[in-house]
């Protein structure tokens, strides 16, 4: 199970690098409409596989921020 999401994240992504790399040619109007819309369609569904596949989100604590775990920032 977790094999077949990799590989459809591994698709988005692989369709998502494409779609970059049609936008960098010579293209009309149209057809970079619809590469955008295909680019923004690709990464929506790639980021809701990947937070279905990895649903934890770890927070950084404030005090960690700029300084060491402990919250002391002058490292004594």
């Amino acid at each position: 199970m977790i094999d077949e999401k990799f590989a459809l994240l591994r698709t988005h992504r692989n369709n998502i690098s494409r779609n970059h790399r049609l936008l960098k040619t010579k293209l009309t109007e149209f057809e970079r409409q619809f590469i955008e819309r295909r680019l923004s369609e690709e990464r929506f569904a790639m980021e809701r596989l990947a937070s279905s596949t990895f649903p934890l989100a770890f927070k950084i604590p404030p005090k960690a921020v700029g300084g060491n775990l402990t919250g002391n920032v002058s490292g004594k």
